[in-house]
């Protein structure tokens, strides 16, 4: 924690990364000190921080699968052992999702085993594998927004638009249990679904074809998220389109000219406010 109250949160950078800035503008919008920590510092300099980001992109070119290469640095080792030991926060974005995935921190029903995967985007119906998407979608508050550290300034079952951007991003698994788990613990954080929060396995609506339309997990503890929409993205109303036919593009519509509101809040700040209110509360007093 800084003089001023601030949360020190230090956002993983790995060669391919390329979403580090913009997600450190976002958490400072939200209160946060974020600062960017790059895959060759020290690792033992992660215990400074009182929690982390792992940001979007291509690290190590997504070699062999995405994320895969990067839970091999000594950097995510080190911040697993202060997530086991301390209970530090932590949200993966896209990429940064993957790498979580591939550690074994989420969704974490036996720490450190890998559970799930994310793999290539569904083919489209003639059976052409559709590669990169990107664009707005909608994705639905599925947990109760206490059971997540990342979601709890969200009312239960919202609805917001956030960009996805990613050409591997279908979290899938052949173990039915673990999907059992999942819903038994309520660990599935958000899912995809339409403007009106109707959750249903369209690619107009999933796009990537991810069991369960799931967009975002958490681990059991609820300290730990997945995301792969992009938050950040979305965490000013001047990011936000004016067509997605839902209160977000009405409010930004509303907007134009207004400076000052532009640069207000967009659906993903959310996310980071609550990072930054969880931060707090674990400080002690």
């Amino acid at each position: 924690m800084t003089d001023d109250n601030r949360p020190r949160v230090a956002l993983v950078q790995f060669p391919g990364s390329n979403c580090e800035w913009e997600t450190k503008r976002a958490a400072e919008a939200a209160g946060i000190e974020c600062s960017v920590f790059r895959w060759n510092i020290d690792p033992k300099q992660l215990a400074g921080y009182d929690g982390y980001i792992v940001g979007g992109g291509f690290s190590y070119q997504d070699r062999i699968r995405s994320g895969v290469i990067a839970t091999k640095e000594p950097i995510v080792g080190r911040m697993m052992e202060q997530i086991a030991e301390s209970g530090k926060p932590a949200l993966g974005i896209c990429n940064g999702a993957q790498v979580l995935v591939e550690a074994g921190l989420v969704p974490g029903l036996h720490f450190g085993e890998v559970e799930m995967a994310l793999a290539p985007n569904r083919p489209d119906s003639s059976h052409r594998i559709t590669g990169f998407c990107c664009r707005w979608v909608h994705v639905k508050l599925a947990c109760p927004p206490d059971r997540c550290l990342m979601t709890a300034r969200m009312e239960p079952g919202q609805v917001i638009p956030i960009p996805i951007a990613h050409g591997e991003g279908r979290f899938t698994t052949r173990d039915e249990a673990v999907v059992d788990a999942l819903y038994e613990n309520d660990q599935i954080v958000f899912q995809y679904c339409d403007a009106d929060g109707n959750v249903e396995d369209r690619p107009e609506i999933n796009p990537n074809g991810a069991i369960a339309n799931i967009a975002g997990l958490c681990n059991r503890a609820g300290n730990v998220m997945a995301l792969m929409p992009h938050p950040e993205r979305a965490s000013f109303l001047r990011q936000v389109p004016t067509d997605l036919g839902d209160e977000w593009s009405l409010r930004r519509r509303k907007a134009y000219g207004d400076t000052r509101a532009l640069e207000g809040p967009g659906p993903g700040r959310a996310v980071f406010d609550a990072m930054r209110e969880s931060l707090v509360a674990m400080q002690p007093a």
